[in-house]
């Protein structure tokens, strides 16, 4: 019974201990709870809960409200270009704040994400990749001898590729390219791998900026579009940022304005 009467006479002591201010600056009270929220803040960002770091806090504070008292005692804050940074600074901790509630009221349902998924997989369509391979050289009449010897089979395409391939990357692999969409490539040298069947060469070599191309589309495939889980992180991300476009746009609407 003892042991349980000193126990309650220190948890009477505790708790105004708690509700005590950490620190008072000119009379100006720093209170603990403010001191918690700081720290609350901090470790939510990633800081560990340490001594160190609490007292780091306690100075930051003290430090902050001398300075505080001292622009306030110069007529700064009176200063009409801070007092409009100071109500721009509210406002934008206010809207932060407005659309974190909005997303911890509305969360992103696993049936909403499912449903987008489809939608995205849908309007993606089938989109094809083509494994490519390519010899690069400085003038058209090289490109066209290279061209020649590859229709009379008088050389290889890796032969051609490594002793006269312009694209030392390429040239090291034969001249091949590996699997791309077509899309990823210069317009011109696109255009030719997707009016080139799989297995042949293009009709003719093609320039673009970087020389002329000697071009044979080895092969061609669907691109898989990846599946659901693979993805979640990225699509919940989206849906969250228009669920908040959405939400503007509803508030805007039903705002008066004149």
């Amino acid at each position: 019974m003892k042991r349980l009467t000193l126990l309650l006479a220190a948890v009477t002591l505790s708790a105004p201990l708690y509700a005590q201010n950490i620190a008072t600056v000119n009379g100006q009270a720093i209170t603990q709870k403010n001191y918690d929220q700081f720290i609350e803040l901090l470790v939510a960002q990633g800081a560990p809960d340490t001594p160190q770091l609490r007292e780091q806090v306690k100075e930051e504070m003290i430090n902050r409200v001398i300075m505080v008292q001292a622009a306030e005692k110069a007529g700064i804050n009176k200063n009409s270009a801070i007092e409009t940074e100071l109500e721009l600074a509210r406002q934008g901790i206010l809207v932060r704040a407005l659309m974190a509630d909005y997303l911890e009221k509305n969360p992103v349902t696993e049936a909403v994400l499912a449903a987008e998924y489809e939608k995205l997989k849908k309007e993606q369509g089938e989109v094809m990749e083509f494994s490519v391979r390519h010899i690069l050289v400085e003038e058209e009449a090289a490109a066209k001898d290279i061209q020649k010897k590859l229709k009379d089979k008088t050389a290889t395409f890796e032969a051609l590729a490594t002793a006269q391939s312009k694209d030392p990357g390429s040239a090291a692999q034969g001249g091949n390219l590996g699997w791309a969409k077509a899309e990823n490539y210069v317009e011109p040298f696109a255009k030719a791998v997707q009016s080139t069947p799989k297995g042949q060469m293009a009709a003719a070599p093609v320039q673009t900026q970087f020389g002329w191309h000697v071009i044979e589309v080895i092969d061609e495939r669907p691109v898989a579009f990846p599946p659901l889980a693979q993805v979640k992180e990225q699509l919940e991300e989206m849906v969250r940022q228009q669920a908040l476009v959405d939400y503007q746009k509803k508030l805007r609407d039903q705002a008066k304005i004149q």
